[in-house]
């Protein structure tokens, strides 16, 4: 019987870690989310300004 109870107490233990675990991720993930979303609109922003426009293998960049 002390075996079981120690083994649900490891048990136990384990998935209160693994809980705390899938919360932070929870969150690194939402923030990562929201950066992206803006990442998205300054580059939409961006594009729909008309600069930053792809630089071809034989173009000289504006600086030349």
């Amino acid at each position: 019987m002390q075996h079981l109870e120690e083994r649900i107490a490891h048990l136990t233990r384990t998935v209160d870690e693994l809980s705390d675990i899938v919360a932070r991720q929870h969150d690194e993930i939402d923030r990562l989310a929201r950066r992206v979303e803006m990442l998205m609109r300054r580059e939409a922003e961006r594009v729909a300004e008309g600069g930053g426009g792809v630089i071809l293998g034989d173009e000289r960049p504006p600086h030349y």
